[in-house]
């Protein structure tokens, strides 16, 4: 067997597999397509480029995604460093500046003496080699391809969305305002506040608005479009009811003008992009519509009436595989063991969980290169919960899954104080559990 680790892929899932195995004092080789060739997603030549929202979630451990962020950090993940060091204001989230996390991560796999990165796109995997193929949602026809049908995984598909990022310095700060909700932290959002007559206005042109035709991808794939629940495209949601923005990302429950200290009947809110705060994301506003009624339709939202788009939404296919009956809880294939996945190829939805199914890939390739037993983290932990759904599975059909608290073992016994009480017990649980497990150190 080859004496390094192979990966595929500079993603987030790539590089925290990359990162574990290099701690662990393994030789590894990342291979990377950027900047050679890009998906219709990609832009920058950076590793880990963030190409949806520039939000990593909510920083608290009552929340499971801030549960997953401390379980990473506990385990001396790469893309959490990054995320720290590069943080923005987001109230009790934990939002970065994208350029300079994805440029953190890429000096640091760069520099690291462990690390050979070569620039090519793999469409296959070498024999006798340990390989974690972390080529993400958007992977090459030629790798799907590879995936598909020379080691038998069936694959499904479904489409993501991203949101439009708009400049600062052209927001009406006459209409708009800063808040935090129900004044809770600091006031990081920028909100627009619309009357009924507005919302009415923007809901009509909203839901006849013109979608893009997805022609970089396949055409047949139109047919059976998916969209995942947790990135909605925003016109895809208005068209489910007159309310149902008013429910969601639009809801004005808990925001009052600070000028007039009425709460309005709906609100947009828009989240810093980068440090400066020159650049804001609408929240929730992924979307797949044309970029000229994206200018036209939401320059109607108060507020924005003059607003500049530094980045219009765009809508991009995401590509997963069956994971169940495929995966071990190691993300290794259980038909080639020496093959690992990682990333939202496995059917873990989310940047921080991207990066948490990479850790524990990148973990247990070198313990395979090593011949040692495997490593399957706890069903306490999120880390584990979620490798768990992957290579078990739900009640139902198999979709792409978020961090949630109803993929960790039940307590077993009741708590007082209501659901926060008992997901801090959760949590607590979670971090005891974690302590069993190697954290990866270099033990040769």
């Amino acid at each position: 067997m080859n004496p390094y680790i192979h990966i595929c892929g500079a993603g987030l899932a790539g590089c925290e597999a990359a990162w574990q195995a290099a701690r662990a004092g393994v030789r590894v080789r990342l291979s990377e397509m950027k900047p050679k060739a890009y998906t219709p997603a990609h832009h920058s030549p950076d590793f880990a480029e963030l190409v949806c929202s520039n939000s990593l979630r909510s920083d608290q451990t009552t929340n499971a995604v801030g549960l997953l962020k401390e379980e990473l950090r506990r385990m001396h993940s790469l893309i959490l460093e990054a995320a720290d060091a590069t943080r923005v204001p987001a109230g009790s989230a934990l939002a970065v500046d994208r350029s300079l996390f994805s440029g953190y991560i890429t000096e640091r796999i760069r520099s690291c003496p462990n690390i050979e990165v070569t620039e090519e796109e793999v469409t296959g995997t070498e024999p006798d080699t340990v390989t974690v193929i972390a080529t993400g949602p958007l992977t090459s026809d030629r790798m799907a391809d590879f995936i598909s049908r020379e080691l038998g995984c069936g694959s499904l598909h479904f489409f993501d969305a991203a949101a439009p990022i708009v400049d600062f310095s052209t927001v009406n700060m006459e209409v708009a305002y800063f808040a935090s909700r129900y004044d809770k932290g600091e006031a990081d959002y920028l909100n627009c506040p619309m009357t009924r007559e507005q919302y009415d206005v923007f809901y009509k042109a909203l839901i006849a608005a013109e979608e893009a035709v997805l022609k970089d991808f396949d055409r047949e794939s139109q047919k059976e479009l998916r969209v995942f629940e947790g990135c909605m495209p925003v016109e895809v949601m208005a068209r489910r009811g007159y309310d149902t923005l008013r429910f969601g990302p639009l809801k004005p429950v808990g925001l009052r003008d600070p000028r007039t200290g009425e709460e309005a009947y709906a609100v947009v809110q828009l989240r810093k992009e980068n440090r400066e705060g020159s650049m804001f994301n609408l929240v929730g506003f992924q979307t797949h519509l044309t970029f000229p009624e994206q200018r036209r339709v939401f320059r109607l939202i108060p507020g924005l009436e003059n607003a500049e788009f530094l980045r219009y939404g765009v809508m991009h296919r995401n590509t997963y595989l069956q994971s169940p009956g495929l995966l071990l809880p190691t993300y290794a294939m259980q038909t080639h063991p020496q093959i690992f996945f990682a990333g939202q190829m496995t059917g873990v939805e989310g940047y921080v969980e991207s990066a948490g199914s990479g850790l524990v890939a990148g973990l247990n390739a070198v313990r395979t290169l090593r011949g040692e037993p495997p490593l399957v983290f706890p069903e306490e932990t999120m880390l584990g919960a979620m490798a768990a759904y992957v290579s078990q599975g739900g009640a139902g059909d198999f979709t792409p899954m978020n961090a949630n608290f109803g993929l960790l073992k039940p307590l077993g016994f009741r708590v007082r104080g209501g659901k926060a009480a008992r997901y801090e017990k959760l949590a607590e649980r979670a971090l005891e559990a974690l302590r069993t497990v190697p954290d990866g150190t270099q033990t040769q």
